[in-house]
C-alpha cells in the first residue's frame, strides 16, 4: 500500500469548476444561480451534451422520503434546481445557503425571453403531457411569443401507465421533431419515472419534467406575480388557480413540519463547529481492492478543492471497493454529503462498492440528512 498526502489548509472562498451541491434530506440540490442554470441549459444544447434537470420543491422532498425509485431520479439528475423556497429555507437553517431560488417555470421564462447568442438558433422544444389539448395550446401560445423557442412538437399522451407512454412510437415521434429541449408534464413522479425509463433512447440533450410550464404557456394557469414567489407563498396562488391542489399542499405542510423537527433543527443545532476548525485533510491510499480515502478536520462549509480532486480520483480509480475513512472527522455538512451522494452514484453506474467509516456523529450528520449509501455504510 502507498498514500499521498493533500496540503490541510484550503484558500478561502475558493471555487472550482466542479459541481457543487449540497444534500437536503437525501435530494443533491446544486448551488447555482439562475444566471448560471440559463448558460448551463443553452451550453448543453449547444455541445449536445446529455442534461436531466430536476426541479425538485416540497413536493418532491416529501415524496422522496417514501418513493426510493423518485428520490433516484433526482439523484441522477446532471443539474437540480431549488424550486422551491422552503428548500432555500432549510438551507439557511443548515448553514449553506443556496444562492436563491431557482424555479424550472422561471427558468423556462428566462429561455423564452433572453436574446440567443448569435451563433446560436432558438431552442427547439417538444411538449410533452398535460391535461388533454394543454400541448397544443402551449405550442401555440409559444410560437406565438417569437422569442428565443420555438416548438417543434407535441404530444398529450392521456393518463396511461409509464410503460404505455413509453411506445417506440412515441420515442420515435420525439426524435423524429428534432428537439433540443424535450418538456415531460405527467405529474412529479410520473414524469420523473418516464425520464429514467427513456432518456437514453431520447436524442433531445435537454430533458426536464416542467408540469406548471405547460400550463402557464398554454393559458389555462395564470402564473403568480414575482413577490409572491419570493415571499414564499406561491403555494396560496396555486391553490386560487388550481383548487384541487390544496390536500397535497396541506399533506405536504404536515410532512414538512415532521422533517423539520426530527432532521433539520438537529442538523441545524448541532453544526457549530469552531472557525479553526474548519478545514479538512485528506490522505489518498491505493490498494489492490481499491482506494481508501482518509478525511480529517471538518467539513461544513464548501467542499476544499483537495476534499472534491481526492472524491473524484477515488471515482475514477481502479478497484471494485472504495473505502471513507471519516473517523477523524469532526464534522460532515451538507455540501461533503452532496458530495457523497454524487460519488456514490458514480460508483453505482461502474459497478463498485462504497463503505463509510465514522463517528457516532458523523454518522448521525448522514443518517439525520438522509444519505443512504450502500449496506457497510453508515446507517
Amino acid at each position: 500500500m502507498h498514500h499521498h498526502a493533500v496540503p490541510a489548509t484550503p484558500p478561502a472562498d475558493t471555487t472550482t469548476p466542479e459541481r457543487r451541491t449540497l444534500c437536503l434530506l437525501g435530494l443533491p440540490i446544486d448551488v447555482t444561480s439562475m444566471d448560471d442554470a440559463v448558460v448551463r441549459v443553452r451550453e448543453a444544447v449547444r455541445l449536445r451534451r446529455p442534461m436531466f434537470l430536476s426541479t425538485p420543491n416540497l413536493n418532491f422532498l416529501v415524496g422522496s422520503q417514501s418513493d426510493s425509485g423518485f428520490r433516484q431520479s433526482v439523484i441522477d439528475s446532471d443539474l437540480s434546481l431549488a424550486d422551491g423556497m422552503p428548500l432555500v429555507w432549510m438551507s439557511r437553517l443548515m448553514g449553506v445557503p443556496l444562492p436563491e431560488r431557482v424555479t424550472g417555470s422561471d427558468l423556462f421564462e428566462r429561455l423564452v425571453n433572453d436574446p440567443m447568442p448569435p451563433d446560436q438558433p432558438p431552442l427547439r422544444v417538444y411538449f410533452f403531457g398535460g391535461p388533454p389539448g394543454a400541448a397544443a395550446a402551449a405550442a401555440k401560445g409559444l410560437d406565438e411569443r417569437k422569442g428565443s423557442m420555438v416548438c417543434v412538437g407535441h404530444a398529450s399522451p392521456g393518463f396511461g401507465s409509464v410503460e404505455d407512454m413509453s411506445s417506440p412510437e412515441v420515442i420515435d415521434a420525439i426524435n423524429a421533431s428534432g428537439a433540443d429541449f424535450l418538456i415531460i408534464a405527467l405529474g412529479a413522479a410520473k414524469g420523473q419515472a418516464w425520464i429514467q425509463r427513456n432518456r437514453g433512447q431520447i436524442n433531445a440533450p435537454v430533458i426536464s419534467h416542467l408540469g406548471a410550464v405547460v400550463n402557464f404557456t398554454a393559458g389555462t394557469v395564470k402564473r403568480a406575480p414575482g413577490w409572491v414567489g419570493k415571499v414564499g407563498m406561491e403555494w396560496l396562488w396555486r391553490i386560487k388557480e388550481e383548487p384541487a391542489l390544496w390536500r397535497r399542499y396541506v399533506k405536504d405542510a404536515m410532512t414538512l413540519g415532521k422533517l423539520l423537527g426530527g432532521a433539520v433543527l438537529p442538523q441545524a443545532l448541532g453544526r457549530n463547529v469552531p472557525q479553526s476548525g474548519r478545514w479538512a485533510a485528506v490522505t489518498l491510499e491505493h490498494a489492490s481492492d481499491g482506494p481508501r480515502l482518509v478525511i480529517r478536520g471538518a467539513l461544513e462549509g464548501s467542499v476544499p478543492p483537495t476534499v472534491q480532486a481526492s472524491l473524484h480520483a477515488c471515482a475514477q480509480s481502479q478497484g471494485r471497493h472504495v473505502t471513507l475513512d471519516l473517523t477523524k472527522l469532526r464534522h460532515a455538512g451538507p455540501e461533503f454529503q452532496g458530495q457523497l451522494l454524487l460519488l456514490h452514484r458514480e460508483l453505482c453506474a461502474q459497478g463498485r462498492h462504497i463503505s463509510v467509516l465514522g463517528s457516532s456523529r458523523v454518522k448521525r450528520h448522514l443518517r439525520l440528512n438522509r444519505v443512504e449509501l450502500d449496506a457497510g455504510a453508515a446507517a
